[in-house]
């Protein structure tokens, strides 16, 4: 073999070494990006989820607090017709004792 095809395997596996590396930094480079892009895009997820999670927990606040006041509203309602009919049942009572009393 001539010296000068050696050189010329020489040079070519030099290329291909240069080629090969150049190529792994390259891939190294992609996976890095790639990577810090998904972070990125994992914490933006995360804040809308957080924000959507937020928006939904006011919500149900408020629908609970709206709740809780119907439910009182009705419940006073509901007192007040007890009050009544109890004062009626009082009077009912006390006419009946001072009958009672008055027939004895």
């Amino acid at each position: 073999m001539s010296f000068e095809a050696i050189t010329d395997i020489a040079k070519a596996e030099d290329a291909a070494k240069n080629a090969v590396e150049f190529a792994q930094a390259q891939a190294k480079q992609m996976l890095s990006d790639a990577e810090q892009q998904g972070k990125a895009r994992m914490a933006e997820l995360e804040k809308k989820a957080a924000d959507e999670l937020s928006k939904l927990k006011e919500m149900t606040d408020k629908k609970s607090l709206d709740e809780a006041a119907d439910l009182a509203k009705a419940t006073e309602g509901i007192i007040a017709e007890l009050k009544s009919a109890a004062g009626e049942k009082i009077e009912e009572a006390a006419k009946i004792v001072v009958e009672r009393i008055v027939m004895s």
